[in-house]
């Protein structure tokens, strides 16, 4: 089955010449689909009944199953994305973030996650696979129907990690931020990684013009791997070194985020050595209580955070606190699990 969705315009080009249409076709058709938002192929009227009846079958998408809305506007829409080969159902979530009169969605890559991090919910999720471009793309798309507007930010931080789905997350912020599309700014389009370096490097040496987020957690090798599984085959010290050529590569800086564990990672002796790395190059923290409760885990005291964030502030380094949106629904950092809670539920 043919996928206009997931093309790239070049490719919808290749495309469209190897069906003997015209090479017009093929904008024609982003155009209705990256920027008219058209799911139906009955939509495309400047193409041919014939030619509509051939691509009958050429627009997947996903089936939104329910939206829940917290008191503070923060939504969570979950989708299903099909069933895997062998036959288990794909489901993901997403999260619209209104805040400060900008709207960011946060964006899934992954049924599931391919990595294990103690502190995340996803991760207690069996791994179901990779999303295709077209259906991280529909998480965007879908929920601006349902918002009646286009966010300002898109971030790759929902649902798995983007670097172990490299090719379909590039070409979806490609074609996300295409001209012929919606437009996003690279700038206002991040990838989060928890550490893949490989893929750090390719993002690198491809000059790609979006934000790169890294899940630091630990500053410290040994104790970062018993939090994130990750670190054994991309350890730490690797990491920074990936990272700190990006920054120079790329002229910008690499954000890393940090989530705040009482008893883990907030001890006087995790600052200094945090300090250190910002130091060590061109970079920006963002802290994030943690919001979830495993493995005997517990969320922090305001005041932890507050000393944790001065003592970094105080030696000149830019750190931010993340705000907890989506805590009522389940959609906050780390708490994408597919459960249900008791806000809200809408479904259009």
């Amino acid at each position: 089955m043919q996928n206009l969705k997931d093309k790239t315009l070049k490719e919808l080009e290749e495309f469209f010449l190897s069906i003997k249409e015209p090479k017009f076709r093929s904008k024609q058709a982003f155009h209705r689909i990256h920027k008219l938002g058209s799911n139906s192929i009955d939509q495309f009227t400047e193409f041919s009944l014939a030619l509509r009846e051939k691509l009958r079958d050429a627009l997947p998408s996903l089936e939104l199953l329910r939206i829940e809305k917290d008191s503070k506007g923060t939504e969570k829409a979950v989708f299903y994305a099909g069933k895997t080969k062998t036959g288990e159902d794909k489901v993901i979530e997403s999260v619209w973030i209104s805040a400060d009169d900008r709207d960011t969605i946060c964006i899934s890559t992954q049924a599931g996650c391919s990595l294990h991090c103690t502190f995340c919910a996803t991760g207690t999720l069996p791994f179901r696979g990779n999303l295709r471009t077209d259906q991280i793309l529909d998480q965007v798309y879908i929920f601006m129907k349902h918002r009646n507007k286009r966010p300002d930010n898109i971030v790759f931080m929902g649902m798995g990690e983007p670097f172990m789905n490299y090719e379909a997350s590039i070409k979806a912020a490609q074609i996300l931020s295409s001209p012929d599309g919606l437009n996003i700014s690279a700038r206002h389009i991040t990838l989060s990684t928890a550490g893949v370096i490989q893929g750090i490097k390719k993002f690198t040496d491809d000059r790609e013009p979006f934000n790169l987020a890294i899940s630091l957690n630990h500053p410290n090798s040994i104790k970062r791997s018993k939090l994130m599984d990750v670190d054994k085959a991309n350890p730490l010290n690797d990491l920074l070194s990936a990272a700190r050529i990006y920054t120079v590569y790329s002229g910008k800086p690499v954000t890393f985020e940090y989530v705040l564990i009482p008893g883990e990672n907030m001890s006087s002796d995790d600052a200094d050595r945090l300090i250190s790395i910002a130091r060590s190059l061109n970079c920006k923290i963002n802290l994030i209580p943690l919001h979830t409760e495993f493995n005997g885990l517990k969320r922090p005291q305001t005041k932890d955070i507050e000393a944790f964030q001065k003592k970094l502030h105080d030696a000149g380094i830019l750190v931010f606190l993340r705000s907890s949106a989506g805590l009522e629904i389940n959609g906050a950092c780390g708490m994408l699990a597919l459960k249900e809670s008791s806000a809200t539920s809408t479904k259009d």
